[in-house]
């Protein structure tokens, strides 16, 4: 299992600081939640912040979009270092215009869909994507409890995905812990972002060896 550490459970004073203690302590990526405040009822950081932390560390990028208008913001957030960049398919930006976008910039793309959002949603685009990201909770904040009734769509996105002949990655997000991770790498999912387990252990080199075991 890989492990990408939420920022959006650290400490934003020391964002630098966390990002190297994450760094340090195994992590396989950096999963950076961006929020606008209109697309989910809250705000974080953008593509300045992003730019700021960039050189501390080699780990990729995984920028997760949780904006209304993605296609705007692709060429800030390629500037800024994302090495992937996510983006909801309920988002106003055209779909298709927008992964392109984010290909043509040298990242790569991939499609987030919320809870209520069905998995075949993102099946038109499977051959132009790099990730489906699985929402576990509700977007927008931090600390809620684990869905377990979305894992079914892992297995309707990778039978999709093998049908027609695409080799695809897929994160889940929300909720995830020692005690729900077990879940997710049954149901076969590739990259597991945890925020609160990680960054409220007493031990994040501990705690995400004992997630990546699974």
């Amino acid at each position: 299992m890989k492990i990408a550490p939420s920022m959006l459970s650290c400490d934003f004073s020391k964002m630098g600081e966390e990002i190297i203690r994450m760094d340090k302590a195994g992590a396989d990526y950096m999963h950076l939640d961006v929020m606008d405040g209109a697309f989910v009822p809250n705000i974080t950081f953008g593509a300045p912040v992003i730019k700021a932390v960039r050189g501390l560390t080699e780990v990729p990028f995984d920028v997760h979009l949780m904006i209304d208008n993605p296609l705007n913001y692709i060429d800030d957030f390629a500037d800024a270092g994302a090495d992937i960049i996510t983006f909801h398919v309920e988002a106003k930006s055209d779909i298709k215009a927008t992964i392109d976008k984010i290909k043509s910039r040298g990242v790569k793309a991939g499609l987030v869909i919320k809870p209520d959002t069905p998995a075949k949603t993102v099946y038109p685009y499977l051959k132009d994507i790099y990730m489906v990201l699985i929402m576990t909770v509700e977007p927008g904040f931090g600390g809620q409890s684990f869905m377990e009734n979305m894992l079914p769509k892992v297995s309707d996105i990778r039978r999709e995905a093998e049908r027609q002949g695409v080799s695809i990655t897929i994160e889940a997000d929300g909720g995830i812990n020692e005690s729900t991770i077990g879940k997710c790498a049954e149901a076969g999912i590739d990259i597991c972002v945890s925020g609160t387990g990680v960054f409220k252990a007493e031990n994040a080199k501990n705690a995400i060896d004992r997630l990546k075991a699974f």
